[in-house]
């Protein structure tokens, strides 16, 4: 056999032998990451007198839907629920649409100290926010809306605006300045060029922060319980450790409620996925 022919064999030999491995090792780690969700998702179908009879991790003897009525209505997962949802919809559009604003701004005109603006959102991005947990409070007191979900709105936004401006501002900045050239050529104010070509333009930035700032708020518990006091105040993470408090050896019920703790931002996630992945790629390349 020729030399080249012995050569072009042996590497793809090694290419597959590779790409076995690779899926192999892809493949076990997969299981790992399930393997957690499983046993919960399991856990949460099993009734209480099976785990306490053959075990948590043994196999399952029993099916029932009633942890999850129970979680839901004795265990307060439906109001925290609600209002997790009252503080995370508007926390996303507030945000994102203020964010808009200023990352468009700050991108395509040239304003007074803007690399100054942008190096102290950076900077504010980059102070552990555990320092900030007494002041917030205080500050909250002091302007009486302590333990109020507008307070945790407010806080909400005011610590997420700063990232979310950091990052459109280096999506719309990579936009050809071309395009706006034309608009203000036919006619267009700064407001028809934000509204009809730039925010077009950054949709799958816009969806990737979407999903992720969704995530981020949702499943916020330090704000909250730095905020907030009252139980029918509190959201649906913060519930969650409360539930494990009432049913503390009632694994299924727990379990339960992490299910419906978790089912909001994987729906989002799905939804905005296709979004996300062409959000983080456009990013990339640009």
């Amino acid at each position: 056999m020729p030399a080249d022919a012995t050569a072009n064999s042996a590497a793809v030999r090694r290419r597959r032998a590779a790409t076995a491995g690779f899926h192999l090792g892809a493949g076990a780690l997969s299981v790992l990451w399930l393997l957690p969700i499983a046993l919960v998702l399991v856990t949460s179908l099993r009734s209480f007198d099976d785990i306490a009879a053959h075990g948590l991790g043994s196999r399952p003897h029993s099916f029932t839907l009633s942890n999850f009525g129970q979680a839901w209505t004795d265990g307060g997962q439906q109001q925290a629920l609600v209002n997790s949802l009252l503080v995370t919809i508007p926390c996303v559009l507030v945000t994102l649409a203020l964010a808009a604003m200023a990352a468009f701004a700050l991108s395509r005109y040239e304003l007074p100290f803007r690399r100054f603006l942008l190096l102290l959102m950076l900077g504010g991005n980059l102070l552990p926010p555990q320092i900030l947990l007494i002041p917030v409070s205080k500050l909250s007191e002091v302007m009486g809306v302590y333990d109020t979900l507008p307070a945790l709105i407010g806080v909400q936004i005011g610590f997420g605006v700063g990232f979310y401006v950091f990052v459109l501002h280096g999506f719309m900045r990579s936009i050809p300045v071309e395009i706006q050239q034309a608009a203000v050529v036919d006619g267009a104010g700064p407001w028809q060029i934000f509204r009809r070509i730039i925010l077009p333009l950054t949709r799958p930035a816009l969806a990737a922060l979407s999903a992720l700032s969704f995530t981020w708020i949702f499943n916020d518990l330090l704000w909250a319980i730095t905020v907030l006091r009252s139980d029918s105040k509190m959201p649906i993470t913060a519930a969650l450790i409360g539930l494990q408090g009432q049913y503390v050896s009632m694994w299924n019920v727990i379990a339960a409620g992490s299910v419906i703790a978790a089912a909001p931002t994987v729906a989002v996630f799905l939804r905005f996925q296709r979004h996300f992945v062409a959000g983080l790629n456009v990013g990339a390349v640009k």
